[in-house]
């Protein structure tokens, strides 16, 4: 009797361990997975940045990369030439490269 119970009590330890891992593996594919990718694509959108090119900002502000830094970029925003402000590059949402803008404008 006590052999039999032995055996379910493993079985049931192994059933709980099987979904355990069952259940993080889906974690895994549907929520860490798709984040690291995402972040490498931000990560690779970062490391074209270029003095020049035009950004959106977190914010939703448009503005124009002036200056590069490690990672600060200081950015001009609007007509004002005097407007210039400095933030960090995980702040910068897209990037629209000039010869990109002039292909759209013909």
């Amino acid at each position: 009797m006590n052999g039999m119970m032995l055996s379910s009590a493993g079985m049931a330890g192994f059933s709980t361990i099987a979904y355990m891992v069952v259940i993080f593996g889906l974690l895994y594919f549907f929520m860490i997975r798709p984040q690291r990718k995402q972040e490498k694509e931000k990560a690779a959108m970062l490391a074209t940045l270029a003095v020049g090119d035009t950004v959106l900002t977190t914010a939703g502000f448009y503005g124009v990369v002036i200056d590069i830094n490690a990672d600060t970029v200081i950015v001009e925003f609007g007509y004002n030439k005097n407007c210039r402000i400095p933030m960090q590059r995980g702040a910068i949402v897209q990037i629209e490269k000039p010869e990109d803008a002039e292909e759209k404008s013909e």
